[in-house]
């Protein structure tokens, strides 16, 4: 009977110290190691390395100044190549073999979703990953931490402003066929049926498709005036460069998938007059607020190439971390990381971004977007944030 409570007692030790290791997992006396995976060799290979380049950048920021409460941080970034089962082997080794305490600005819908079976059964935070999916806070999920407005509330809420705007009489839509174009035209049709106004016609087509001759025709002959465009950059180019070529010119609005300078660096002209919601400012070299002239050019110093709308995130993301890190104190676990999320305010930053504020059942930090429109070649923001 002795022996067996030994055993019972030890057991029971050895379950206790596992779970809190598993807490701290990547916490040392002076290093915190978090992990990312970006697409750093597939299709969107130049968003992935733009991420990865803003977190590296607010990383060595902390680090020079000394680190979080006297710990340096660690951050290793693995390449899915956009493939779902290539994140979830990243995610395998960063939780298993570098116990990262987190995984930061993973970047893709279906990348990050593969990956929360390999997180949170060793209680790994997902934190700020880079896509606008619902999937990112719902369904409510403690490890999961979302600052992206989702697709479905930026067409929701900015179609309807759009409408009043323009005077538009008939919306349509083309959106490309799987569940990203799909959340852009759901939130599109909800924010119609709020004004009371159907959605007139819609088209849609397969992901990697380069023709949009019959879908741009379809929306001309229905005589659309105002377009909601579920796509991403090729097809955006390509369906409003096939609708000016058709003498198509209705107002076109794209979510924030298609606020990125590729679309007037490689759609030039035509893409004049594009509308698309979005949170954070593109920061272009010669903006003209002081502080994204001064952040962008630091990063053109460190790298060697003009920052992004995507190095923007990378680098929020570390920011958020770290302020909720910091706010968790020097003994730094799952646990109190949470409890400082549950009640962090993250204000509005130098691009812009809204006030973030987070809650023991609130894993998205706001669900507001404004709008830019390429204008003379380059993103204008149009609009403050729309609420309704």
């Amino acid at each position: 009977m002795k022996l067996k409570t030994s055993l019972t007692v030890t057991a029971l030790a050895a379950l206790t110290a596992t779970a809190a290791f598993a807490q701290s997992q990547g916490v040392s006396k002076d290093e915190i190691v978090i992990g990312s995976i970006q697409d750093l060799s597939g299709p969107i290979a130049g968003f992935g390395k733009q991420v990865r380049l803003g977190m590296m950048l607010r990383v060595d920021e902390v680090n020079e100044q000394g680190g979080l409460n006297g710990r340096k941080l660690k951050l290793l970034v693995e390449d899915s190549a956009y493939d779902p089962r290539r994140a979830v082997l990243a995610a395998q080794k960063l939780v298993n073999q570098d116990k990262i305490f987190a995984m930061v600005g993973h970047i893709g819908t279906a990348q990050n979703v593969a990956t929360f079976p390999v997180l949170f059964p060793k209680n790994v935070i997902n934190f700020y990953p880079v896509t606008a999916a619902r999937e990112m806070y719902e369904p409510f999920h403690k490890l999961k931490y979302s600052f992206a407005a989702t697709y479905f509330d930026q067409m929701r809420q900015a179609v309807p402003k759009m409408v009043k705007e323009k005077n538009a009489q008939k919306v349509c839509a083309m959106y490309q066929d799987d569940e990203f174009g799909l959340e852009v035209l759901r939130g599109a049709e909800e924010g119609l049926k709020s004004i009371n106004m159907p959605m007139a016609e819609k088209t849609s087509y397969k992901r990697g498709a380069t023709d949009f001759s019959s879908q741009m025709q379809k929306l001309a002959s229905e005589k659309c005036d105002l377009v909601v465009m579920g796509t991403i950059i090729r097809e955006t180019i390509g369906g409003i460069a096939t609708a000016r070529r058709l003498g198509f010119n209705p107002t076109f609005i794209g979510s924030s998938a298609a606020y990125t300078d590729l679309i007037h660096k490689l759609g030039g002209p035509a893409m004049n007059g594009l509308y698309a919601t979005m949170t954070s400012q593109h920061p272009y070299l010669d903006e003209a607020s002081q502080p994204i002239r001064f952040w962008a050019t630091k990063y053109q110093t460190k790298f060697n190439e003009e920052p992004t709308v995507f190095s923007v995130y990378g680098y929020n993301a570390i920011d958020g971390f770290l302020r909720a890190a910091s706010k968790a104190g020097n003994n730094l676990t799952t646990d109190s990381f949470i409890k400082a999320m549950d009640t962090m305010t993250i204000p509005p930053d130098i691009f812009g971004t809204a006030e973030a504020t987070f809650g023991p059942q609130k894993r998205l930090g706001n669900n507001l977007s404004r709008m830019s429109q390429i204008q003379d070649g380059r993103w204008k923001v149009v609009s403050d944030y729309i609420k309704q």
